[in-house]
């Protein structure tokens, strides 16, 4: 994937390291603005505009007024008031403007240290790709928001599963490229590490699917669901990739497998290793795995209190950070291995 310039400019890396922080800061924000059930309650995009919230009473009121004409509004948050709406404006809008904030850190360090020549001839396209990925992730997370305004009371768990997954790959793009510039790659990684990070990353993509069905809010015992190991209501629908998107059922009892998988493969690689003299990124990856496992089970068994889901959330991406730290020294071990 990426590959370390022969001699990294320190500014660059930092500027990576800092925008891979920012980028794990955002996933935690949307979290957040998931679980408070704040994310509809904008219901424009303007992307050059929308930077300032309303600053007067009669623009408060104004777009009091466009939420009120939404599916949410009308079927579930009917009662709610101007001071109620308020409360979940400001979510959704820290939310937003971090993503603006977000383009502005890093458009404007690239185009610095571009023009400087700081950046590696091999590192521009790269630069560029992340660049337009940010972009694209604006536009989906609209996308997103726009299939809660039409005839649903909230987004669709698809989309949002879509959403969360372009943050993580940038987020994981960001991480790989500082991992080349901090320690080089030293061969090709084998298809085990691979694997393992495949895994971890489906775990990760179903627990957006949990998250968008309210799938967290049943079936709040563990290990067995309704006292049965497979629920009677799993796959209820014949079309079974409608039922894996938007059947909470299926999409917890999914995530428990993928979850269960990662947490024994990720233990795996660490016996394989040596156990306690194991790498430490594969030390780091089994700590990282069971703080995760653990941060789950507490959020499903409290049946998901907001500090114990926003703790998960961002458990996800440091299982992630710690996978791809694992996966990129592999190369590292394999070469050592062989001499």
């Amino acid at each position: 994937m990426f590959e370390r310039q022969a001699t990294p400019c320190r500014a660059v890396t930092a500027w990576l390291v800092f925008m891979a922080c920012a980028v794990a800061a955002m996933v935690s924000i949307g979290g957040i603005t998931r679980l408070t059930e704040s994310g509809l309650s904008m219901v424009e995009w303007r992307p050059l505009i929308g930077w300032l919230p309303p600053l007067s009473e009669a623009e408060w009121q104004r777009v009091f007024a466009l939420y009120r004409e939404t599916p949410e509004f009308r079927q579930v948050n009917f009662s709610i008031d101007l001071d109620g709406f308020r409360a979940i404006f400001w979510w959704e809008y820290v939310h937003r403007l971090w993503g603006r904030l977000l383009g502005v850190f890093f458009a404007v360090p690239l185009a610095w240290f571009w023009l400087r020549g700081r950046i590696d001839r091999r590192l521009r396209p790269r630069l560029a790709l992340l660049l337009a990925l940010g972009a694209l992730q604006g536009l989906i997370g609209w996308w997103m928001v726009r299939s809660g305004l039409a005839d649903r009371p909230d987004v669709s768990a698809a989309r949002l599963a879509v959403h969360l997954g372009m943050a993580l790959v940038i987020f994981a793009l960001l991480v790989w490229m500082v991992l080349d510039r901090v320690r080089p790659q030293q061969g090709p990684r084998p298809l085990s590490a691979w694997l393992l990070l495949g895994l971890v990353a489906l775990a990760i993509m179903s627990g957006a699917l949990v998250a968008g069905n309210n799938g967290g809010l049943i079936y709040n015992s563990f290990p067995l669901m309704g006292g049965e190991l497979v629920p009677a209501d799993y796959r209820s629908d014949s079309d079974w990739i409608a039922d894996a998107l938007e059947n909470p059922v299926t999409a917890q009892f999914h995530h428990r497998l993928l979850a269960v998988a990662a947490l024994l493969a990720v233990a795996a690689a660490w016996v394989r290793g040596g156990r306690l003299r194991a790498r430490r990124s594969e030390h780091v990856l089994l700590a990282t795995a069971l703080l995760q496992t653990g941060l789950g089970l507490a959020a499903l068994l409290a049946v998901v209190p907001l500090g114990l889901a926003a703790l998960h959330q961002f458990g996800a991406v440091l299982l992630l950070a710690a996978v791809l730290f694992h996966t990129h020294g592999a190369a590292v071990m394999q070469s050592i291995d062989k001499e």
